[in-house]
């Protein structure tokens, strides 16, 4: 699918900075040779070849701030994404090396804010909004609206007006990036880090498990420490308000003036017996703590850039750090601490979650730094997609810690990892039931038994479709149908959410091979196998995948093989077959019984084409109607206090249109407007209905209407000014 505005094809952001061990800006070499180079000798080959002449291309560079932004960043680290020249390519000679490009530099950087390229090479094609509004921005020159990148999930938790979740508090966050920012100024004054921590043992008995064992195993002062040791005194299993008094002593001699957290949800904690990121001094080695010292600092640093040349250096601390005695994968703990937003925690809870709810199947024991970093590039794109089960690395670990409450479960540490604490003091937050009752509450027009009538169709063939006019609020409905199902709204990992477009291929909704970010094809699951993993580990769940626009694909070719199996007759591992692209030669797939699929489908929409009578026959088909009816005038009323004369006057001139519509030999009754056209959303405070309902006359119905009756534009000016005539 290609968004309005940007033309389809190819484009590309480019890094200008070299690969060697000093990195340098190379913008001024690459303008005025004419060319852009890979500054890597093997990475990113396929990618540079695979650029075409006539391509758009830009130079980008990326960082962070907290400061000079055009919204308030509330303290946290903003990621920005500053373009310094923009071209075309005019020659790739195919050997992944060098190309050609027409360049044009900018007459000052621009910067483009939150939604930024994680390598030196990003294609970017014109296929979401996200995508779409950063080529306006960068080949354009259109301006970009911040307001609804950063209110978007993946970022409405640090900079967005409306807390989305208001359950997760992730204020903490603010304190341990800044209590990392202020830990590294002290990399060479360890001496001053020692002499606090003997002050603070005397006023924490806590504290006191901070001694060094000589070769003989006796007790001895400290004489070195890590900054992720440091951080871990007030990341171990005790109460809340003793991890608040010591993080409050740190922050004071480090200068920390953020406000220490009285509350530490979902952070991982460190066990009891094991607390610190080094060998004891009789096994030490000599480049230990300077190893901690150097991912630690290596962290921050591709934290802030996002460089390619910073991430291999993260990536090569990593080993060394990783490989020091009983370090592991605690080490991905100490990394979360300084940066939450940037790094994930490999604990218990987070793997598990990690492997049964987001169907990630690496071995995080045996990850090296290049497939951690590889991990974070995943979730991160992940992230971006607000039908993701999560939407940041904090809200993973608050989310691990629920799911892990909630079905009672244990995890397997490891061997080069304790347990985690068992006075872990992360509360739960329990889920709320969501039934026909609240789809009703919601601003819902159709009877309760009807809505309960679906619900039973639905459990029963398994696979459902909303169909309808456009304004009958198919896609709300669909999604509340599936909290019904699913029993609470508050289950994320259970509902997922695509949209079909002609594009559409069994490759995106399946599995299909896929471009890593090390340029090499991967093997990667669509959302459908996805759900089926997902629904496999949790048969007790009911679990959905609602399709919007299923109709505007081609349902049998997206579905492949799996057509077979979504039957409601044919849900069972007895029934399973081999998919397309297996992962080994003995691998099947079975569709859960506890796997739903609801599609909506627009019945005006002229260019589709009559489904397949096969696709059809595995699905109950449910048809909306506009419902501007006594339900919707009591909610308009009690809802938004519209009175019933308004209303009255509404609903009958909405009643005409729609007849002149149906009655229309070149229309008929599906392309009626659905009641969204005249009701507002139920979190919208609306002063004045007769206003709104003029906007949305202005610009939603009249644009139809004149693409109703193209051809006639007098129908279209009467129809729309019959409905505005006699409003106050």
């Amino acid at each position: 699918m290609v968004e309005a505005g940007v033309p389809e094809g190819q484009y590309w952001f480019v890094g200008a900075r070299s690969a060697g061990q000093e990195p340098y800006d190379r913008t001024d070499q690459f303008l005025a040779e004419g060319i852009w180079e890979n500054g890597f000798e093997d990475r990113y080959l396929d990618s540079v070849k695979s650029m075409k002449i006539g391509d758009r291309i830009a130079l980008k560079t990326t960082y962070v701030r907290r400061t000079a932004l055009p919204f308030d960043s509330r303290g946290h680290a903003v990621p920005v994404m500053g373009i310094t020249a923009v071209g075309t390519i005019t020659a790739n000679p195919g050997d992944g090396r060098k190309i050609g490009v027409e360049w044009k530099r900018l007459e000052r950087p621009r910067e483009w804010f939150l939604y930024t390229g994680r390598q030196s090479i990003w294609k970017v094609t014109p296929s979401h909004w996200m995508r779409a509004a950063l080529l306006r921005f960068a080949f354009w020159g259109d301006a970009q609206d911040t307001d609804r990148f950063r209110n978007d999930p993946a970022w409405a938790k640090r900079f967005g007006d409306v807390d989305p979740k208001p359950a997760q508090h992730f204020e903490w966050t603010t304190f341990y990036e800044a209590m990392a920012t202020a830990l590294l100024a002290f990399r060479n004054r360890r001496t001053d880090l020692l002499a606090h921590l003997r002050e603070m043992q005397e006023r924490h008995e806590a504290l006191g498990f901070l001694m060094d064992r000589d070769w003989r195993d006796n007790p001895v002062p400290l004489k070195d420490i890590c900054p992720f040791t440091v951080l871990g005194t007030f990341n171990r299993g005790t109460t809340p308000e003793k991890r608040t008094e010591v993080a409050q002593d740190w922050a004071q001699f480090l200068g920390v003036n953020v406000p220490v957290p009285t509350s530490f949800d979902g952070i991982p904690l460190l066990n009891n017996q094991n607390s610190w990121f080094f060998p004891p001094a009789g096994t030490r080695q000599r480049d230990d703590i300077d190893s901690l010292w150097d991912v630690f600092e290596a962290a921050l640093a591709a934290a802030a850039s996002g460089e390619d040349h910073e991430r291999l250096r993260l990536a090569a601390a990593y080993d060394r750090a990783r490989d020091i005695y009983r370090v592991g994968t605690k080490l991905t703990m100490g990394l979360f601490w300084v940066r939450p937003w940037n790094f994930v925690p490999l604990d218990g809870r987070s793997r598990q979650y990690l492997k049964t709810e987001l169907m990630l199947d690496q071995d995080f024991f045996t990850a090296d730094g290049e497939a951690y970093v590889k991990l974070l590039d995943t979730l991160a794109a992940k992230f971006e997609d607000p039908q993701f089960a999560v939407n940041s690395f904090p809200e993973l670990t608050w989310t691990a810690y629920l799911e892990r409450q909630a079905t009672g479960a244990h995890t397997d540490p490891g061997a080069d990892e304790a347990p985690e604490a068992e006075d872990d003091p992360t509360p739960l937050s329990p889920q709320s039931s969501y039934t026909v009752r609240d789809i009703v509450a919601d601003g819902c027009f159709i009877d309760e038994s009807d809505l309960n009538g679906y619900l039973a169709r639905w459990r029963s063939k398994k696979n459902l479709i909303l169909q309808g006019p456009p304004g009958t609020g198919k896609t709300w409905l669909a999604r509340r149908l599936a909290y019904a199902l699913i029993g609470t709204r508050d289950n994320k990992s259970a509902l997922r959410a695509t949209q079909f477009h002609p594009n559409s291929s069994y490759e995106d909704f399946v599995r299909g091979w896929r471009p890593g970010s090390d340029g090499k094809l991967t093997l990667v699951d669509g959302p459908f196998l996805e759900m089926v993993e997902r629904a496999n580990a949790r048969p007790d769940v009911p679990h959905v995948v609602l399709i919007e626009e299923i109709n505007r694909g081609n349902p049998v070719q997206v579905f492949g093989e799996l057509l077979t199996l979504i039957e409601a007759g044919k849900r069972s591992p007895r029934e399973s077959l081999q998919l397309a692209y297996p992962r080994s030669g003995t691998e099947s797939v079975h569709v859960p019984s506890n796997l739903f699929i609801i599609g909506t489908m627009n019945l005006a929409d002229r260019s589709l084409a009559i489904m397949d009578l096969a696709f059809r026959r595995r699905f109950a088909f449910v048809s909306l109607e506009p419902s501007v009816n006594d339900a919707w005038q009591a909610w308009m009323a009690s809802r938004h206090g519209v009175e019933s004369k308004e209303l009255e006057l509404i609903r009958h001139r909405f009643e005409a249109l729609n007849e002149r519509i149906a009655d229309d030999p070149a229309l008929g009754s599906e392309f009626r407007l659905g009641h969204s056209f005249v009701t507002p959303p139920a979190e919208e405070r609306v002063d004045s209905f007769s206003d709104w309902f003029r906007g949305v006359v202005d610009t939603e119905i009249v644009p139809t209407l004149e693409e109703y009756w193209f051809d006639d534009a007098s129908k279209a000016e009467s129809a729309s000014a019959a409905l505005l005539e006699g409003l106050r």
